[in-house]
């Protein structure tokens, strides 16, 4: 049973977090500027829209970048099957013949969907806490330019800057909030998404091929995982639920155990479990 090489898109998600970083900076920057010694609506309405206009660009680019980060995951998902398989021997033959069929198309369209609807939530949460953060620090910078009579004091002063300038760098910081209730920077964010998206998209584009070629099974790969995913390791599991056997089936796999968010594991497919190596076989009870 041949395979590709593990997937590796480090790289990938590294230049899709760096857009996000880099707005983020431009964003702080931008909060940096705001004059909090004194309130001025002009200068909080220029800077809500420089930052709006810092997140519309990086939504364009983000899009860009999801689109091809899901096709070249997708493409190399079907590598991955038509070698499994042994239609062709070796990786440059298969790029001449790669294709979508009609299934992987419309998945990767979706997929792709998805994925860029995944990233513009993050731009949106962003946009929301930061305006909310603007409003409530200009509100705050404003009563107290009222005058406060013979009490008021210059470290009270700076120690109320401070806080305000806390309140700006919190907005942008830790503007995500999972459904777990997990607090997330939105790079942080993105960097786990746009992986675990790109590993989805890999491991989708390899079933779709290889169903349609007669291969009705899979199995998952191996690196020595240390976590919940070592149980799965080298186990055969179903990629058509009637395919024959008492075999799991892939989609009812435990999300928590193994193809979790981050997970690295790809399947490979195989049409006769009978060709298996001895070891895999050896290791799912067949000898």
């Amino acid at each position: 049973m041949n395979t590709s090489p593990q997937p590796d898109y480090n790289y990938d998600v590294d230049q899709i977090v760096k857009a996000y970083e880099q707005a983020i900076n431009e964003i702080v920057r931008e909060l940096e500027r705001l004059d909090l010694t004194k309130y001025q609506r002009a200068n909080m309405l220029s800077t809500l829209k420089s930052i709006s206009e810092i997140l519309a660009e990086l939504d364009e680019k983000a899009a860009l970048m999801a689109q091809s980060s899901i096709e070249k995951a997708a493409t190399d998902g079907i590598i991955h099957a038509i070698l499994a398989l042994e239609i062709v021997d070796n990786i440059a033959e298969v790029r001449k013949i790669v294709m979508f069929n009609r299934i992987n198309k419309e998945f990767v369209k979706a997929a792709v969907a998805d994925t860029q609807a995944d990233l513009l939530a993050v731009t949106q949460n962003v946009d929301k806490k930061v305006r909310a953060a603007v409003r409530q620090v200009t509100a705050e910078v404003m009563r107290n330019s009222l005058p406060k009579g013979i009490n008021a004091s210059d470290p009270l002063r700076r120690e109320i800057l401070t806080g305000l300038r806390k309140t700006l760098g919190d907005s942008v910081n830790t503007g995500i909030i999972d459904a777990a209730g997990r607090r997330w920077k939105p790079s942080t964010y993105v960097d786990v998404l746009v992986s675990t998206k790109m590993m989805e998209a890999h491991k989708e584009a390899t079933i779709n091929e290889a169903v349609p070629r007669g291969a009705l099974y899979g199995v998952i790969s191996k690196h020595g995982a240390t976590d919940t995913c070592s149980k799965w390791e080298g186990k055969i599991v179903k990629l058509d639920r009637s395919a024959p056997g008492d075999y799991p089936f892939i989609y009812e796999l435990p999300k928590r155990e193994i193809f979790h968010p981050n997970c690295r594991h790809v399947v490979s497919p195989v049409r006769r479990l009978d060709r298996l190596p001895a070891n895999v076989q050896k290791a799912n009870g067949m000898q």
